[in-house]
């Protein structure tokens, strides 16, 4: 949790450690601000811990956290999210109290937790359902309900992006741009290319009679910009009015530049303001960097730019890691004491260092570029891209292009899978780099699982981030108090996002809810969720148990594993055998399956892909597309379980024998038959009713039929 104490002067640390190093490449940016952050860690602020001074540090934490080898970054954010109940500030209209909901929705894109960013939506949906239209005069009351002086468009703006681009809800983006721009018409100086900071400045003057444009004002513009264009889709007819005006600041910022290498707080009267100057500084250095990064910026021109700030800001942080010259919380240019620190300061410092970083790792590595595109008219969240590894890339890792964070990833021999976040027709691009180039690389999410269980009767388990399924191996047959024959799929409900069945397993005891899920699922001798029959003369011919098993790849994203079902009389002398192949993904409820069959006849089999019917008033629901979806009664206060399953190729049709409810589809012995099928719960916080579950199945049927498109150069 970040709490320093504001403007407190530097102790002479009792051991002189090395300098922190100026050096740009990767693992001396990497380690400068690792120092940086730790020093803020370890002096916590006093602020509100949903104040605008911690959320602007949390911002460079986060980027840090995208970037290092230590989890513990991350972790502090989590834990602050935690302590504040995921809130917002206490002043609703207010963007200072917004800022903190950036992070929030930026851990939700990496963990997928609802509770994340639910008080983030219902503020947001408030303040769109009592928008508020008054002036931005600076000294009329309630100006600040609105984006009335320039800071907020750091503050605000990026957090509604980020929601916008979670929920697809196309309010949360229109008024963000629609607000900015009113914002902008107001404070934005077009002859200048800077903004006043509020109406109160409009006719001020410095002492050698110029405009007063305060430096740490315009860094917060310019952080806003750079933080509202990693969100806001290339299409978007709105984009090339941010990008020049990104642009334009830029181009006016770099004549304003020190020859030390920062920024004055009065960026057209230095002489009056002499002192270095850390924070406003530490915004034109990210906002610029990210620029040559993104190909915006002339290289040439702006590159050294950077490279003189970063070395100047370095400069700044004492031995311990502490960064001074920090110019205190204010509205305008001030003359302060050197050695004063804040945490928005360490903030922006991290911010710049992160994509400092970036063009330090570029130096020295020529990525894959990978395009990810979402073909639909609906939000593709949660969802793993997959591409085809170029040649001579070692240990590969994922950068996000936009952000410069390293995104969890998967290797499966030549392929590489990764998650991605995809607004209605969007593309989003990412770099595939060597992991050697990077200063480290951060600790991997495991959000899938696949294992054999021998220490309980050959169980096979799998799960995801959302929900977990096992099927019964040769051990239990001979089991004296078991004695289960059954090729039928368990279903293992789970409330959070993290793995489960190991835990489980080791204590032994998984059939009541301690707070994560629990198994209430009852398989039987049915098919369960998802288990397959041999369909002939109205009768279903079961396999038995599982023979074999292969784990061909376990996380951190997919799951994948065959299971080897021996032969089995399936009707009129006819014998089947069958090896199934399972896969499953990270954020997917679902498994895939393809399976084959072998038999000693060519004939065409039919199968039925099963779920077990229960006694009470259960919702069944069915589609020519090819998907089956049933909410089972509620099993007492353990809530509700959902399953569905999908034959791609469509269904021939539905069908419920010994109350099991059937999707049937035909397959030719030899050659793959693919389906689906998973499970939801009503307590898991995604799926409320039967209707929320059978929505997820009929867009989960509908992706399948418009995949993501996924390009390399």
């Amino acid at each position: 949790m970040f709490h320093t104490v504001p403007a407190v002067a530097a102790e002479t640390p009792a051991v002189q450690a090395a300098a922190p190093s100026a050096a740009i490449n990767p693992k001396a940016v990497l380690s400068t601000m690792e120092r940086v952050a730790d020093w803020q860690l370890a002096n916590p602020s006093k602020h509100r811990p949903d104040d605008w001074t911690q959320a602007v540090g949390y911002n460079g934490i986060m980027a840090l956290a995208n970037i290092s080898g230590s989890s513990k970054y991350r972790d502090a954010m989590i834990a602050m999210g935690e302590k504040n109940n995921w809130k917002l500030g206490p002043n609703h209209y207010h963007a200072d109290d917004h800022i903190v909901g950036q992070t929030y929705a930026e851990l939700y894109l990496q963990t997928r937790d609802p509770k994340m960013i639910a008080p983030l939506r219902a503020s947001f949906d408030d303040i769109l359902n009592n928008r508020r239209t008054g002036t931005l005069e600076f000294t009329v009351k309630g100006n600040q309900d609105r984006w009335s002086w320039c800071d907020a468009l750091y503050m605000a703006p990026p957090a509604w992006l980020r929601l916008w681009a979670i929920t697809g809800d196309q309010r949360y983006l229109d008024f963000a741009i629609s607000e900015w721009w009113v914002t902008s018409d107001y404070l934005y100086d077009k002859e200048e290319h800077l903004y006043f900071r509020d109406s109160n400045y409009f006719d001020k003057r410095e002492a050698n009679g110029k405009k007063v444009y305060w430096s740490r004002g315009n860094g917060w513009v310019m952080g806003g910009l750079v933080r509202v264009l990693q969100y806001l889709p290339e299409h978007h007819p709105e984009r090339p009015r941010f990008v020049q005006q990104y642009k334009d600041m830029a181009a006016r910022l770099l004549t304003l530049q020190q020859d030390d290498g920062l920024w004055r707080a009065s960026l057209l009267d230095p002489g009056t303001y002499p002192m270095k100057e850390s924070s406003g500084s530490a915004l034109y250095t990210y906002a610029f960097a990210w620029g040559v990064n993104q190909g915006l910026l002339d290289a040439k021109a702006f590159k050294p730019a950077v490279q003189k700030a970063w070395a100047a800001l370095v400069a700044n942080v004492q031995t311990d890691g502490k960064l001074t010259h920090v110019q205190p919380i204010g509205l305008a240019p001030k003359v302060f004491d050197d050695n004063l620190t804040e945490v928005y300061g360490v903030g922006g410092f991290l911010l710049a260092g992160s994509e400092v970083y970036r063009m330090a790792v570029l130096e020295k590595a020529r990525p894959q570029k990978v395009s990810v595109t979402n073909p639909t008219d609906g939000v593709r969240g949660d969802e793993l891209a997959e591409a085809t590894l170029g040649a001579g890339i070692g240990k590969p890792v994922v950068m996000d292009a936009a952000t410069s964070a390293i995104v969890n990833s998967q290797v499966i021999g030549k392929q590489i899978v990764f998650p991605v976040q995809l607004a209605a027709n969007e593309t989003r691009r990412y770099l595939v780099l060597p992991a050697d180039k990077l200063g480290a690389v951060p600790p991997a999410d495991v959000k899938t699982h696949a294992r054999f269980v021998p220490e309980r009767l050959d169980d096979f388990a799998w799960e995801s981030d959302r929900t977990a399924h096992r099927v019964y191996g040769p051990a239990i047959i001979k089991d004296p108090k078991e004695h289960l024959i059954s090729s039928g799929v368990d279903v293992w409900v789970k409330k959070v996002r993290t793995p489960v069945i190991d835990k489980w397993y080791k204590r032994g005891e998984y059939h009541h809810d301690e707070g994560e899920g629990l198994d209430y699922y009852s398989v039987g001798q049915s098919r369960g969720c998802g288990g397959t029959t041999i369909v002939a003369d109205g009768k279903l011919h079961n396999s038995s148990n599982f023979t074999k098993y292969k784990v061909l790849a376990d996380g951190p994203l997919r799951s994948v594993f065959e299971l080897t079902y021996a032969g089995w009389d399936a009707g009129h002398g006819r014998t089947v055998s069958e090896v199934k192949r399972f896969s499953i993904d990270a954020g997917s409820n679902m498994t895939r399956v393809e399976t084959r069959f072998a038999s000693n006849r060519k004939a065409p089999l039919q199968v039925g892909v099963g779920i077990v019917q229960r006694e009470g008033n259960g919702q069944y629901a069915t589609d020519a597309g090819g998907w089956a979806s049933y909410w089972e009664p509620a099993h007492g206060e353990d809530g509700s379980t959902g399953c569905g399953v999908i034959l791609p190729g469509s269904a021939q049709g539905f069908e419920v024998i010994d109350r099991q409810q059937l999707t049937l589809g035909t397959a030719q012995p030899g050659q793959p038959f693919v389906y689906y099928f998973g499970a939801g719960w009503s307590k898991s916080g995604d799926f409320v009713d039967a209707d929320a579950w059978q929505a997820y199945v009929r867009g989960y049927a509908q992706k399948l039929k418009a995949p993501l498109k996924v390009s390399s150069q």
